[in-house]
């Protein structure tokens, strides 16, 4: 028999011969126990306490590897204590940094009302304290997520020197206590044509905009990306019906941006121009609007179906674009969120850009990381971590397709809607049982 099946005979036996639920539900009164200045609550709380104690020490007087157990039994379901022993038979390693998002995977508008659970925070903290580095790759901007997770995990932890977040989708990491590497820049890495391009649609986003978008749209305080959120209630129908408009002023307005670049090279004579679409005096930039939507329609089909519901759509090819365009489109991302948001990215910076800039700032060598996420964005980071043997990835249940299918297909890791404490748990077991190597 070897050692694999060892663990797995003592995980049968912990679970089998023990009240692993009521030890559970003992462990997590004590961990999310809200500050009560009570005698009555504090009363209960020593009692519960007490109990967890006698609880623990039974099975640690129980098994040679008693503590181990003990702290499984107490924190993980019989389910979760399996698939981590599942998943570090397959991997062979421990979990050493964790990456998690934070919008619709640590907190969800429609499980959680839109807060971190306290389970969620506990585990996390406890995770940090036993020495886990945290990233936080988001959208949000720095300053939004800096209050979310403050609040959250604590001034302390923030400022440990051992969590960072990307912010932007990999515009930039901020890892507190690093001195000079505190802040990275990312976008200064890009190169000036690619940067001009940025600076003329964050100067024109607005005061260019036709009065509907202007009026019932702001611009996300991003340092960097350009981003058009609604002036109303994410998803509803208002918000759809001007971010669909936003998307497509924003493509037009990126064509011109492109042509109206000094690095940019543009022919007035590469195509004809439906009198329709011209509403500037700069015939070379109108066209390049109209080119733009051809490629980006044909990039994604949410943005060609936008385009088409608007009468927006451009008879033209992809193929016949003009390289000098296509070059620069190739580089720059269109985002479509619908009744959310509309964005413009650049496709060279990313969450896992950002991910790599924080590992290195962290001084993560060789990381092994539990990677959560429910976008687009998010799995491209479980796909570089697949594809490099750098760590697992979990989603919950209400992620995007093609995430769950990245999921299903590698580690099985999918958890319920607002219940992230699910997969750290699972982590903490993994990196427990890993301690009987």
């Amino acid at each position: 028999m070897d050692h694999r099946d060892d663990r797995y005979d003592l995980l049968y036996e912990l679970y089998d011969e023990f009240d692993t639920q009521t030890l559970r539900q003992y462990r997590t009164f004590i961990d999310v126990f809200p500050a009560i200045d009570s005698r009555v609550a504090l009363d209960h709380w020593q009692e519960v306490n007490d109990e967890l104690t006698d609880a623990t020490e039974e099975i640690r007087a129980a098994f040679e590897a008693g503590d181990v157990l003990a702290e499984i039994g107490a924190r993980a379901s019989r389910e979760e204590a399996f698939t981590a022993l599942d998943l570090h038979g397959k991997h062979g390693r421990a979990v050493s940094v964790l990456v998690l998002d934070v919008d619709e995977t640590l907190r969800s508008a429609g499980g959680t009302d839109n807060e971190i659970p306290r389970e969620t925070l506990s585990i996390l903290t406890d995770l940090h304290e036993s020495g886990m580095p945290i990233v936080v790759p988001t959208g949000q901007t720095l300053e939004n997520v800096k209050g979310l997770l403050i609040q959250g995990l604590g001034s302390e932890l923030f400022h440990s020197g051992r969590l960072s977040v990307v912010y932007e989708a990999g515009t930039g990491a901020f890892t507190p206590g690093h001195g000079p590497n505190t802040k990275r820049l990312l976008y200064e890495d890009l190169g000036e044509a690619i940067r001009d391009v940025f600076y003329r649609l964050r100067s024109r986003v607005l005061s260019d905009a036709p009065e509907r978008v202007r009026r019932e749209c702001h611009l996300q305080g991003n340092e960097f990306n350009v981003t058009l959120k609604p002036n109303f209630e994410t998803g509803s129908e208002a918000a759809r019906e001007v971010i669909d408009a936003a998307l497509v002023y924003q493509i037009d307005l990126l064509g011109r941006a492109v042509a109206d670049s000094e690095s940019v090279a543009v022919d007035a004579d590469m195509a004809d121009i439906d009198a329709t679409d011209v509403d500037t005096a700069d015939v070379d930039a109108t066209d390049a609007a109209a080119w733009a939507r051809a490629f980006y329609a044909d990039a994604d089909p949410e943005i060609e179906r936008v385009l088409d519901d608007e009468g927006m759509l451009p008879d033209r090819e992809r193929e016949a674009i003009p390289d000098d365009l296509a070059d620069v489109f190739e580089r720059i991302d269109v985002a479509y969120y619908e009744g959310d948001a509309a964005e413009i990215a650049s496709y060279e910076l990313n969450k896992v850009v950002g991910v790599e800039a924080a590992f290195d700032v962290l001084g993560l060598d060789d990381p092994f990381a539990l990677v959560l996420g429910d976008s687009k964005s998010d799995l491209r980071v479980m796909e570089w971590v697949a594809a490099e043997d750098k760590g697992i990835s979990g989603a919950p249940e209400h992620a995007s397709i093609d995430v769950l299918d990245h999921v299903i297909r590698t580690d099985e890791l999918v958890f319920d809607r607002g219940d992230a404490a699910s997969a750290l748990r699972i982590v903490d077991a993994l990196n427990r049982l890993a301690r009987l190597d």
